[in-house]
C-alpha cells in the first residue's frame, strides 16, 4: 500500500469514527469534483450545489457503513449519480425533464478520474460530431439536448410530426455513439452511458 492510499484510508477510518475534521478534509478534497460531475448532468448550478450537499449528508449518515477496501472515489461518484437520477425522476412530471430522464442510463461505477478538463474535451468532441449531422438532425438534436425541449415541443416548433422528431434523434444518437466508440476509451464509454 502506497503512502497516499494509506493516508486516504486513515482519513476514511477517522470519518467512520465520526471525526468531523476528517469529514471536512473529505469535503474539501471532493466537493468541487462532485459539483462538476453533477453540473454536467443537471445543467443547473443551483441543482448541482443541492446535490453535492445531499451527497455529503448521505455520506455522514452512512459513514459507519463505508468499506475501506473498496474505491472511495467510486463510492462518492456513484452516490452523486444516483442522487442526480433521483432528482430527475422526481421531476419526471415536468415536460422538459421527461426525455432527458429516459435518455440516460445508470453506470455501475462512475470513473472519478474523469476530471473537468476531460469532460470538456469529450463535450467538445461531441459538438464537433454534431456539426457533421445533416441540418435537420442537428437542429432536432440541439433543441433536445441544449434547449431541453421534449419531442412534442420540437415537433410543434419545427412543424413536423413527433415520429419524425424521434427518427431524427435516433439517427443522430446512433451516429454520435458510433463516432465516439471508435476511440474505445473507458472514459468515452462512460460519457456515452451518461449522456447518450
Amino acid at each position: 500500500m502506497d503512502q497516499t492510499e494509506a493516508k486516504r484510508r486513515a482519513i476514511i477510518s477517522r470519518l467512520k469514527n465520526s471525526d468531523i475534521s476528517a469529514f471536512d478534509d473529505i469535503y474539501r478534497a471532493y466537493a468541487s469534483r462532485l459539483f462538476g460531475f453533477a453540473l454536467n448532468l443537471v445543467k443547473s448550478q443551483k441543482d448541482a450545489e443541492g446535490i453535492v450537499q445531499e451527497v455529503f449528508l448521505k455520506l455522514w449518515k452512512n459513514r459507519e457503513k463505508i468499506d475501506l477496501h473498496t474505491s472511495f472515489d467510486s463510492y462518492l461518484f456513484t452516490i452523486t449519480y444516483n442522487t442526480v437520477v433521483s432528482l430527475l425522476r422526481k421531476r419526471s412530471s415536468e415536460k422538459k425533464y421527461i426525455d432527458y430522464v429516459q435518455s440516460i442510463q445508470i453506470p455501475r461505477v462512475a470513473d472519478s478520474s474523469v476530471d473537468e478538463l476531460e469532460w470538456r474535451e469529450l463535450q467538445d468532441q461531441v459538438n464537433s460530431i454534431v456539426d457533421q449531422l445533416p441540418a435537420r438532425q442537428q437542429e432536432v438534436f440541439r433543441l433536445s439536448r441544449e434547449e431541453g425541449m421534449t419531442h412534442a415541443e420540437i415537433a410543434e416548433a419545427l412543424n413536423i410530426s413527433i415520429n419524425t422528431v424521434e427518427n431524427h434523434m435516433g439517427r443522430a444518437l446512433k451516429f454520435i455513439r458510433s463516432r465516439l466508440t471508435d476511440h474505445h476509451s473507458l472514459k468515452v464509454l462512460l460519457f456515452i452511458s451518461l449522456f447518450f
